[in-house]
Formats: C-alpha cells, structure tokens, sequence
C-alpha cells in the first residue's frame, strides 16, 4: 500500500468506527427530526468535490421540507424555516455527523476545504484559479476553524490555499483539536 492508499483506508476505517460508536446518539437525532417535521430525517444537497466533481453531501435535515436549496445566510425568513431542533443540530455541529458517510464513500475526507454548494460560482472560481479544487473536500478544514461562517469568500479561499501549500499530520492534528474547541463553545456558528 501506498501512502496515500493507507491514509484513504485509514479514513475510512476511523470514519465506520466513530459511526458505529456514535450509532445510537444519531438514531435518538433521527427519531427527534422524525417527531419535528416528518421524513425525510437527512438532506442532500448537491457539492463540489475533488477536480470539481459533483457528489451529494450528507446531513442531518435541520430546515423545513419546503425551504429553498441556497446558502443559509441567503434564506429568507430563516427563523421561519428552521426546525425546532434545527437550532441545536447546528449550533453543535451535529448536523454534520452523517457526512462521516460520505467518507465511507470516498467523497470526502475528514479534513479538508469545505465543499462549495454547485451554485457557489465565485467561490469555485477563486478555488481552481489556486488550484484548491486538487484538494478532497473535508468534513473541517483550516478556513473552518479560522472563522467558519463569519469570513469573507475571498479569506476563505486563502485559509484553503495556506492549507493546501502546509499540508501535513502536525496542521491536521491542529485543525482536528481547534474543532473541537470551536464546537463546544459554538464559536464561529452564525445560524
């Protein structure tokens, strides 16, 4: 096995195994969207992914069945739209716990440059004028912990290129602790 090959598989593997473990905590998550608004429990929306291919990105529903498929700092009305458990899916990033499942599919890593949404068209462009689109999107990255919601398109792109030329076990490890950090306090959550 390659280098590269190992740390795929040892993606993978991590990803079944916290999924496994955290099994019951996303099936009590399940049945309370189930009780909140009615199927379907996830929602998928279309991503950009590695080389700018197209892939469904996995989450917890945490909005209204009927709500546009946009950027959520786009939505109108967004109190208005969000579930009641919504709120607290989002605010400790659990929404984001199936995407261990685009892991186990090869779509993501857990670190990496978030997925722009397909219609992100001047984020995408800034990405692969930087060559970020090489990158396998991640579940966290370092524009993540350093702003998330908060930063502009353009910071953004440049946290994921300073990521993408300092790639390495020491900034992931650091990226992986300063998202705990920022999920326990709810830093950088602007809906």
């Amino acid at each position: 096995l390659s280098k590269k090959q190992f740390l795929h598989m040892l993606n993978k593997i991590i990803a079944l195994a916290i999924l496994l473990f955290l099994s019951p905590i996303l099936l009590i998550f399940s049945i309370i969207i189930l009780f909140d608004d009615g199927l379907p429990i996830f929602f998928m929306q279309k991503r950009i992914g590695r080389k700018n291919e197209y892939f469904h990105i996995i989450k917890f529903r945490t909005m209204k069945k009927d709500t546009k498929e946009i950027a959520t700092h786009l939505v109108k009305n967004f109190e208005n739209n969000i579930l009641f458990s919504g709120h607290f899916l989002r605010k400790y990033s659990i929404d984001e716990l199936p995407q261990l499942i685009n892991i186990l599919m090869g779509q993501m890593n857990f670190i990496g440059p978030r997925p722009a949404l397909h219609n992100q068209y001047d984020l995408i462009k800034l990405r692969n004028k930087y060559n970020i689109s090489k990158l396998k999107p991640g579940v966290t990255g370092w524009a993540q912990v350093n702003g998330r919601d908060e930063i502009s398109i353009e910071k953004k792109v440049k946290l994921d290129y300073y990521y993408l030329k300092n790639k390495s076990l020491i900034i992931n490890i650091k990226i992986l602790f300063m998202t705990l950090i920022k999920v326990i306090s709810k830093e950088g959550v602007s809906h």
